[in-house]
């Protein structure tokens, strides 16, 4: 697969298989994610590859009591109203069951911070999907980046003082009949370009 290939042939995969990724093609994901541009070349994304059950489980928790008691106003980005209810609902996951989550923070006081790790996190996904595997950008961590509880947590797993998580992507086999993930390519009706 080719790079312009497999960027558009990437789609976001919800629905995993509770297969584990083999170490090797994590690693791979991840490298891709640490060659990923970043400002003045800083470097100072910090990964945490989480393939441990046990610690997906006590984020979801987190997550989800956050969320939950979290204020549900008409004026919150979609997604955030979305997280908010199916939180009050009881057993959300945020990061769809995947059976790999990959965290990546950054200094909170530099100000490539989030560019930095979206560079990551997209070549992470196009890493995925070359080896066929699915992915999906995950946000929920960042908008509890100062969750308190969910901050001891993370601490716990190596995050530092002055570090914020800006984004994490979720990793597995897509739960299809192939076990592919979708790569229908699907048409731009948003994006506009102007060649000037």
């Amino acid at each position: 697969m080719n790079t312009l290939e497999a960027i558009k042939t990437r789609r976001s995969t919800r629905k995993f298989q509770q297969k584990m990724v083999e170490r090797e093609k994590l690693e791979s994901i991840v490298e891709a994610g640490r060659f990923g541009p970043t400002g003045g070349n800083c470097q100072t994304n910090h990964f945490f590859a989480i393939s441990d059950a046990a610690v997906i489980a006590k984020l979801k928790d987190l997550v989800q009591s956050a969320f939950a008691a979290m204020e549900l106003r008409e004026d919150l980005y979609k997604s955030l109203k979305n997280s908010i209810t199916l939180s009050r609902k009881g057993n959300y996951s945020f990061c769809y069951n995947a059976p790999v989550l990959i965290v990546v923070a950054c200094r909170k006081d530099y100000g490539n911070n989030m560019a930095d790790v979206a560079c990551a996190v997209e070549n992470m996904m196009l890493a995925a999907n070359e080896l066929d595997l699915g992915s999906c950008y995950i946000n929920q961590l960042k908008w509890l980046n100062e969750d308190p509880t969910l901050l001891d947590y993370l601490r716990s797993l190596g995050l530092k003082d002055d570090e914020r998580v800006y984004a994490s992507v979720a990793i597995g086999y897509a739960d299809t009949e192939s076990g592919l993930p979708n790569r229908a390519e699907t048409p731009r009706i948003g994006n506009e370009v102007v060649f000037v």
